[in-house]
């Protein structure tokens, strides 16, 4: 019984340190992330609005204007961007999977360490825009090499040579 005691003491003694020298679990929010899913309008004004770590999900953003937005940590996953306006957002470290900026104006836009796969380009202006580290479809990144040219404002990046072209 002696013994039972020590180890039940011991057991409770351990509780009790773990328990004041563990930081407590912070609970994720989801409040940090604003999510704007299945947009159906066109022509959405977001310009020059910090839209940090948003989520459009399958959203109609068709001529939006996302212009000097702070879209860094952004996710548009199967977002219709054609021919909205990103002429000068941030998108660094955001995402965008399977998701069409055909015709966008991409100029001097920031797609640092940007995902961007299965996304296509066709017609996109990307003069000016900094791809450094982007994750790009092989076939996307030699259509935007047709065209590019300039150098990003912020950056100071050459857009040919952050998209690799030859």
């Amino acid at each position: 019984m002696h013994v039972l005691r020590q180890i039940l003491n011991l057991c409770v003694a351990l509780t009790l340190v773990f328990h004041f020298l563990t930081p407590p679990a912070l609970a994720a929010s989801s409040a940090a992330i604003r999510a704007f899913d299945d947009l159906e309008t066109t022509a959405q004004n977001y310009a020059g609005q910090s839209l940090i770590r948003a989520e459009f999900g399958d959203a109609k953003l068709v001529r939006a204007d996302f212009s000097k937005a702070d879209l860094r940590g952004a996710v548009f996953n199967g977002a219709s961007l054609k021919e909205a306006n990103l002429k000068g957002a941030n998108f660094e470290d955001g995402i965008a999977y399977i998701t069409d900026f055909s015709g966008a104006d991409l100029s001097d836009a920031i797609f640092v360490s940007a995902m961007l796969l299965k996304s296509s380009f066709k017609g996109a202006i990307v003069n000016g825009a900094d791809f450094t580290n982007a994750v790009v479809d092989r076939a996307q990144i030699v259509q935007m090499c047709k065209t590019a040219s300039g150098v990003n404002s912020v950056t100071g990046v050459d857009t040919r040579e952050s998209l690799g072209c030859p």
